[in-house]
């Protein structure tokens, strides 16, 4: 692929303490692509809206109220203006160092989609079990439903061509964590060439910031079955 912009889409919420590192990590890794920074500010009452104001080379976008991680997402794709298009949460858990085995498959032209995976990478902290049990639970579901192998349906690092981007965009319609599944479906139907990728994994716990809890679960089994049985 004959790809000259890479454009990445950061949604954020209250994360002014990882903001800073997370945008220098991602302006630090050397590409050979322009680098195309979106952040999307989904209402943060933390200070995160001073913390932007102060980077440079940045786009922001902010909704005026606490959408979901799938409304900041929705905004910031449709912004989106690079030949490749790459989801970075604005923690601490995923590594701007592994881009570079992500856009491989799509800039050698064999990939319209890659996903990174939390479970075959080399390095991974140990955190919750339950939390393993339910991502391989929710990834089942939504392989069964999609016919795709992936090991890692909710991680966060999915990267896309602009073809993709521009069709599947104006479909979207999740505003929270349930966007993840909605991706995964839309991307399914589409038939386009979804290859999978190791990445490595740095998880928080709740003290430190996550924002997954159970009810989550029960949110993506159903979003899986909406959006594959029925907003097709």
């Amino acid at each position: 692929m004959n790809a000259t912009k890479l454009s990445i889409v950061i949604p954020t919420y209250n994360e002014q303490s990882t903001l800073p590192e997370i945008i220098e990590r991602v302006m630090s890794v050397p590409l050979s692509l322009e680098k195309e920074i979106i952040v999307v500010d989904d209402g943060s009452t933390d200070g995160t809206a001073e913390v932007l104001a102060k980077i440079k080379n940045i786009k922001v976008l902010r909704n005026g109220k606490n959408q979901g991680k799938g409304a900041a997402l929705r905004k910031g794709l449709a912004q989106a203006t690079g030949d490749i298009v790459l989801i970075q949460d604005a923690d601490l858990e995923y590594d701007p160092e592994d881009y570079h085995r992500l856009l491989g498959p799509i800039l050698e032209g064999r990939a319209d989609v890659v996903f990174g995976s939390r479970f075959k990478g080399e390095t991974q902290r140990v955190l919750y079990f339950w939390h393993y049990v339910g991502n391989s639970l929710i990834t089942l579901i939504s392989n069964i439903f999609t016919n795709l192998n992936l090991s890692d349906v909710y991680t966060c690092y999915k990267v896309f061509s602009k073809e993709v981007v521009h069709r599947i965009t104006p479909l979207l319609k999740s505003d929270r964590f349930s966007i993840e599944a909605e991706l995964t479906a839309r991307i399914a139907r589409g038939g386009w060439r979804v290859y999978e990728v190791p990445i490595n994994y740095f998880g928080r716990t709740y003290e430190e910031g996550k924002k997954i809890y159970w009810w989550d679960g029960i949110r993506a089994i159903h979003s899986i079955l909406w959006f594959n049985l029925i907003d097709r």
